[in-house]
Formats: C-alpha cells, structure tokens, sequence
C-alpha cells in the first residue's frame, strides 16, 4: 500500500528549509534550488507545492509569523492566567527583540522581506505587507482597554503610541542583529517608554 503524504507537512518542511536559507543568506539571495536542498526534496517538489518563488515566500513568511504568535503565547502564559494590557504589549514587542536564534531569524528574515518589496511591486501588494497594521490595531485597542482602567499616563493617545512603540520596537532590533546594540539594552529602552506610558498600578509580568 502506498505510503499517504501528508500534504500540509510536507509544506510545513519546505516552509521551514526557506526560512532557515532566509536566516543565513537573507532572503534576496535564496532560490527554490536552495530550499529544495535544504530541505532534502527535488526542486520538482518544491514547484508542485509552491509553483513560483513569490508563493513560497509569502507562505514561508505566514508559516514564521505562526511561529512568532507561538513564542508571545508561551511569555503570556508565564506572566499568568490573565495578563494585563501592559504585560501582553511588553510580551509583543519583547518577543519580537532578536535575543535568541529563533527570533534573530524572524527580524532578519522579516527586515530581508521588506527590502524585497521595496522593488518588486508584486510582493508589496500581498496581504502579508498589511501585518504591521493589524500589530498597530492590536497594541492601540490594549493601549485603549488600559486607558479606560486608569492604566495609562494622562495625555497618552493609544494609536500615537502603538505606532511609536512598534516603531522602536523594530528599529531597537535592527540595532541589536547589526551589533549597534545589546538585547538588554534594547530591553532598558522599551521598559524605560513604557514606565513613560503606563500608570505604576499594573504589574509588568
């Protein structure tokens, strides 16, 4: 009897093979030859799953995404049954900090992304470009329920600030992938703006 694919796994481990490529050599200089080598499959393979080098990018990028939400659930777990708004925008903008390999990868990969799409218009049109957003809708509404508890310093403007601390969020992690910085420097500076955001009345974790 012939051995059953399992078509969604095989994908997964494609998906996996480009982004470990992405993580070494950035994603410009990744080719489906590459991944299929990585990965231990034909480049065939590759093409029946995937067909053009764009849809395995955009589908290795939602699969690192996955993986991204995975490690934010994983601190929110540790900080307790129900973490505040504080603790779940710190858990979100940590996480996102290149501290460790896995998340080292996600900001190099992530950053490699957004340069390709800088000059090809076909990758700048994909949904994927608009994730940023929904991160911004989400910080700004915890940044709002926070508001409505008293949680927040007065003055504060919950979407100013999501965006702003996004913002830093990303660019505090290109200074730690470039060396420019250490991650608990970088970690000094996200809670130094959110002591400047947030009232003392909820925990950090």
């Amino acid at each position: 009897m012939p051995k059953r694919v399992d078509h969604a796994e095989r994908r997964t481990e494609i998906a996996e093979a480009l982004v470990r490529v992405a993580g070494r050599q950035g994603l410009h200089a990744v080719g489906m030859r590459d991944v299929a080598a990585e990965a231990g499959v034909s480049l065939r393979l590759v093409q029946y799953y995937f067909e053009t080098k764009e849809k395995l990018l955009l589908f290795g990028l939602q699969h690192l995404t996955g993986k991204f939400g995975e490690r934010v659930a994983t601190r929110l777990k540790a900080a307790g049954d129900r973490p505040g708004p504080r603790a779940t925008i710190e858990a979100l903008l940590m996480v996102a900090l290149p501290t460790d390999e896995e998340s080292r990868t996600f900001h190099f990969v992530l950053t490699s992304y957004a340069l390709l799409a800088v000059n090809d218009v076909a990758l700048a049109a994909q949904p994927f470009i608009k994730d940023p957003d929904a991160a911004e809708d989400t910080v700004a509404e915890l940044l709002r329920q926070a508001q409505e508890a008293d949680l927040l310093r007065p003055g504060v403007d919950p979407r100013l600030e999501a965006g702003g601390l996004l913002a830093m969020s990303a660019g505090l992690g290109t200074g730690i992938l470039v060396g420019q910085r250490s991650p608990e420097s970088a970690t000094a500076v996200l809670e130094h703006h959110l002591d400047r955001v947030f009232q003392d009345g909820e925990p950090r974790r």
